[in-house]
């Protein structure tokens, strides 16, 4: 892969702010008075779509940022809220589906449709087939048909996704055995891409680079007891180990996920083990998975602790950074992150997140990371007008974020359209430390976030550049 300039290692602090959060959803339209025939029938055919267990719903999450120092208009390695100094639609979300239940002795069928507009859609996309084969490093014209390609390069931020379309099925098989087939978001980890999911406005590194975000293949889930459930499958569509795959390229190269969870009596601890192993390609059969372990523990009624550890590898893959130029060698990626949040009311909770994260051999984590997914097989990238590539270092990545989630709407009993308002302020703080000495000039950063409640800014102060 061609890459310009080297990684610069620095520290930097910040200052950020800012996010809107609001999910709509619906089974359906609720019947007025009847005064028709017609409005009768309409009527039936709403109520029938409703009790069929079809919903349609969505949301939608925004902020903006601002970065004095920033020169082209991006936040370093991060991904998700990556722009500097404007704002940004995160995720504008629809979704259809009908959910199967999860027990009982009938068989049920449903599926999901999710259609994601906005900044977030790159991170997101079925790129597991590269633009540039990862163990040889020979470019790729031709990476896939699902929804690489949709719309908006010329826009250099937004894009379409179709990050999960899939079936399911529910077999009354022992304790109950729920079986999906098609693209859907990962199991793995503790953080997701849907927005509603999660507590803080910015992710963890080891969301970001350190898991997939996809798979294209077949997953089950089973319920073994009371205390304990499985999931077993299989993946393919990728040249990257079975991540983020699609449905026209690498289908031949299948590959396995699973993992194991454990709840207590109380409900009150949980420990899912979870993983991914595979060939990386139909053109080069070395090693590339990862696995997870993700515990969660309510200390009290109010109070949730999580710890998470993550650690991947991906064998014989050629690196072009500023330390290993041109060289294959096995890579490997680990950390560790934790969160503590408390309940202050039924509306609002404050929490914190810190976490460490190595990237080894400078294999995953690239800055600009938009700037890296949108680069082509000829090299260039669509998401920088100044012909700015990405670039790597083997790194550790330090991160402590502080914030807040408040449901206004519910606490200032705003419009009901607005019920699912989330405010979520947060401040950040990141350290980034090469790891060879040639590189280790300090690296830190402050980022805060303040949501406001039609938009969002997210401020951030540099003090060198990033």
């Amino acid at each position: 892969m061609k890459y310009q300039s080297l990684y610069k290692i620095r520290t930097f602090h910040a200052v950020a702010g800012g996010l809107l959060l609001i999910g709509m959803s619906s089974s359906g339209v609720h019947a007025n008075t009847v005064t028709s025939n017609k409005d009768s029938s309409s009527n039936s055919v709403m109520n029938a779509i409703e009790n069929s267990g079809i919903k349609f719903g969505g949301w939608i999450q925004g902020g903006a940022t601002f970065n004095p120092s920033s020169k082209h208009g991006f936040n370093g390695p991060v991904t998700f809220a990556d722009q500097a100094n404007r704002f940004q639609l995160n995720q504008l979300n629809f979704f259809l589906e009908r959910a199967v239940k999860t027990e009982g002795k009938g068989w049920d069928f449903g599926f999901r449709a999710d259609f994601l507009f906005g900044t977030d859609a790159i991170f997101t996309q079925a790129y597991g087939n590269p633009a540039f084969d990862v163990n040889n490093g020979r470019p790729l014209a031709d990476r896939g048909n699902w929804d690489l390609d949709i719309c908006c390069n010329s826009s250099r931020t937004y894009g379409i996704a179709i990050p999960q379309a899939f079936a399911e099925i529910y077999a009354p098989v022992g304790n109950g055995l729920n079986v999906k087939a098609g693209h859907f978001y990962t199991p793995i980890g503790y953080e997701t891409v849907p927005a509603p999911n999660n507590f803080f406005y910015t992710h963890a590194y080891t969301m970001q680079y350190g898991e997939p975000f996809t798979h294209t293949g077949v997953l089950g889930d089973y319920a073994i007891n009371k205390n304990f459930s499985a999931m077993a499958g299989a993946i393919g569509g990728s040249g990257t180990g079975g991540w983020d795959g699609n449905f026209d390229k690498q289908m031949e190269n299948w590959g396995g996920i699973g993992g194991i969870t454990w709840t207590s009596n109380d409900q009150k601890t949980s420990l899912n083990i979870s993983g991914t192993g595979s060939t990386t390609s139909t053109r080069n059969s070395s090693f590339w998975g990862m696995y997870s372990v993700v515990m969660k523990h309510m200390v009290t009624d109010k109070t949730h602790f999580v710890v998470q550890h993550d650690h991947g590898f991906a064998d014989n893959v050629l690196l072009a950074n500023n330390v290993y130029s041109g060289v294959i060698k096995d890579a490997a990626w680990y950390g560790v992150n934790t969160h503590l949040y408390y309940d202050v009311t039924p509306d609002v909770s404050i929490g914190v997140r810190a976490e460490w994260f190595r990237d080894r051999d400078g294999f995953r984590v690239w800055s600009p990371g938009r700037v890296t997914a949108a680069t082509n097989h000829l090299g260039r990238s669509y998401a920088s007008n100044v012909g700015l590539l990405g670039t790597s270092t083997p790194a550790d990545y330090y991160a402590v974020t502080i914030g807040a989630n408040w449901k206004a709407a519910k606490t200032l009993n705003g419009l009901e359209g607005l019920r699912q308002l989330n405010i979520r302020p947060n401040i950040r703080y990141d350290r980034v430390d090469a790891l060879h000495e040639s590189l280790q000039t300090a690296a830190t950063g402050l980022l805060a976030a303040i949501r406001i409640k039609f938009y969002s800014r997210w401020m951030r102060y540099c003090l060198s550049e990033f």
